[in-house]
């Protein structure tokens, strides 16, 4: 009798253990991905319409693993594991918000982060792009004046290279004034008034009301071959892969070289999360340089696993750099 009234407990402990999930989900180290390289027969960054330089060594997008529905032994054993972080499952996925929803959020956020790596690498690289109208918010100042598919040549007198210029002249004029657009429709090109209107934000600051879309000039196409993968954390990888397939001289020397963050299309480097689980990932792969955002500095040299450098960088023009540096032989921005 007292061996049993031992052993219920136990038994029920252990089946509660292993059939109740916790409200907690683990962060760990995730897959790792060569962007210089192939994936499935397929490269990882893929060039058409445009010379392709050789390439060698590895500049590797890394990534966070989540695990869900996990039960109470499952959780404590991550916990133990050291490489695995765990976190309220609502931190991940929100209250009241599918987790369906919040995945096809993650997977828009990635294909995002794949057109920002694209301008960025081209504006870098000063390949020209147009500029063209997406889309005409109903009730905006431009609808009815512009179309979805004009092609913006220049506003209020400034010539438009980047979508940024666009921006940038219509913030800059008082609102209720009239802004001459010159737009191209297929072959015809045309000079339009738009009275601007004023920001939400900040009243002071002109407003158009149209999302822009920018597109390389030339017939050049880049496809990013990596599916089932969420957030907008690759970006600055990509961009670097297509920096070193489309200049001469290998970026990395041949090297490993892994890294993280996001990427707008003016080549500014943001920050991301879970960057401890990036590392352990990139020096369990090989990886000996680390590029690191430079608003996550604090955080990585905090727990940097043994052998690995990390590089600080804050624009693409500061880790195409600090890379050719790395390669000279010379100094370069650390987070330590």
């Amino acid at each position: 009798m007292t061996l049993l009234a031992a052993f219920v407990p136990v038994l029920v402990l252990g089946v509660a253990g292993s059939a109740v999930t916790v409200p907690f989900v683990a962060l760990g180290p995730g897959p790792t991905f060569n962007t210089l390289g192939e994936v499935e027969g397929k490269q990882v960054v893929d060039v058409q319409n445009a010379p392709v330089q050789p390439t060698s060594g590895n500049l590797n997008m890394t990534t966070v693993s989540v695990r869900d529905g996990l039960n109470i032994f499952e959780a404590f054993g991550l916990w133990a594991d050291g490489r695995y972080g765990i976190r309220p499952r609502s931190e991940v996925y929100p209250p009241g918000v599918p987790r369906e929803q919040v995945d096809k959020s993650n997977q828009q956020d990635f294909k995002n982060s794949e057109s920002n790596a694209e301008l960025a690498a081209l504006h870098y690289l000063k390949y020209p792009t147009v500029v063209k109208v997406q889309t005409v918010t109903d009730n905006s100042p431009a609808k009815g004046v512009l179309q979805t598919g004009d092609e913006l040549l220049s506003v209020a007198g400034r010539p438009v290279g980047i979508a940024a210029d666009v921006v940038d002249a219509v913030r800059a004029a008082a609102p209720g004034t009239g802004v001459p657009i010159v737009v191209r429709c297929g072959d015809a090109e045309q000079t339009v008034t738009v009275t601007v209107g004023a920001q939400p934000q900040d009243k002071t600051k002109g407003y158009l009301g149209v999302s822009l879309d920018e597109q390389p000039r030339s017939a050049i196409k880049v496809a990013f071959n990596l599916a089932d993968i969420g957030g907008p954390s690759a970006g600055l990888m990509f961009s670097l892969a297509l920096v070193d397939k489309l200049s001469t001289g290998k970026l990395n020397d041949g090297k490993f070289v892994a890294g993280t963050g996001t990427i707008d299309p003016d080549g500014k480097v943001g920050p991301i999360g879970g960057i401890q689980y990036k590392m352990i990932a990139a020096r369990e792969a090989g990886a000996q340089t680390f590029l690191v955002p430079a608003d996550n500095c604090s955080e990585a040299r905090q727990r940097t696993p043994a052998g690995l450098k990390l590089v600080k960088v804050d624009t693409l023009t500061s880790a195409v750099h600090s890379l050719e540096d790395l390669t000279a032989g010379k100094t370069v921005p650390s987070c330590g």
